[in-house]
């Protein structure tokens, strides 16, 4: 069998509808490998339809899950029953209404699924794959909180600061940089530089499109680098505010 493509997933918000749309204009093939970053909750009405919908697409597509930081608070809040304020109000509360509709029993499935998400990823071509970033200088292995790999944005705001401005060979281009091939991001969306496409500043890849606000959600092949996109992702909920 021929090797399949890879696609990384951006931030989805709760946006099912969307994330629908995206996998029906990837025409995937059984082989084809899909990688989520993250944030599969908190936006949008939909956050416990969009964790059902990945736990059916795992039964049929190759998938990595990996975990964001809204996927983390979501899940502190199954675990614990405490409903930070800061946390409904940036999206959470669109959860919690999203969970009220299903069982016991589901949601006791969904809890399991948040509980295996993975951290970060690192592929056989030294690619990281992880939510937001790391701050320490041997890698994410090295790092001293886990949550730093799904709350940090210092690692891509030091990608945009050393685009264009130093080389790998200039001694003062940032060791964090030079670990790997190739590293893929989400959190911080894109639409804060104002563009809703995927942004490559040195080895970075932000695939967060702004699906949680007015952008669309996007799929990156991390081989040819080219992209499928939705429409804006609150087209989808006319009604809704989302994170807006």
């Amino acid at each position: 069998m021929n090797k399949g493509n890879t696609y990384v997933i951006g931030d989805i918000h709760g946006g099912k509808k969307a994330l629908q749309q995206l996998i029906e204009k990837l025409n995937l093939l059984p082989n084809d490998h899909l990688i989520f970053l993250g944030d599969y909750c908190d936006g949008w009405s939909e956050s416990a339809e969009t964790l059902l919908f990945l736990m059916n697409l795992r039964k049929t597509q190759p998938c990595t899950f990996i975990k964001g930081n809204h996927d983390a608070l979501t899940l502190e809040w199954l675990e614990t029953g405490k409903k930070k304020q800061e946390w409904l109000k940036h999206g959470g509360e669109a959860t919690v209404k999203s969970f009220s509709k299903f069982s016991k029993e589901e949601i006791t499935e969904m809890k399991r699924f948040l509980q295996s998400l993975k951290t970060y990823v690192i592929d056989d071509e030294n690619r990281l794959f992880l939510h937001a970033g790391f701050t320490h200088l041997q890698g994410p292995k090295r790092e001293y909180f886990e949550e730093m790999c799904y709350w940090d944005r210092s690692l891509w705001e030091l990608a945009l600061a050393a685009h264009n401005t130093v080389d790998e060979t200039h001694p003062h281009y940032p060791k964090r940089l030079k670990l790997f091939k190739e590293i893929y991001i989400g959190h911080t969306p894109t639409v804060r530089i104002d563009t809703t496409i995927p942004v490559n500043a040195t080895c970075v890849w932000n695939v967060d499109t702004g699906a949680a606000f007015y952008g669309p959600l996007t799929a990156l092949n991390i081989d040819n680098k080219e992209f499928i996109q939705t429409e804006a992702v609150h087209t989808f909920y006319p009604d809704e505010r989302g994170r807006n």
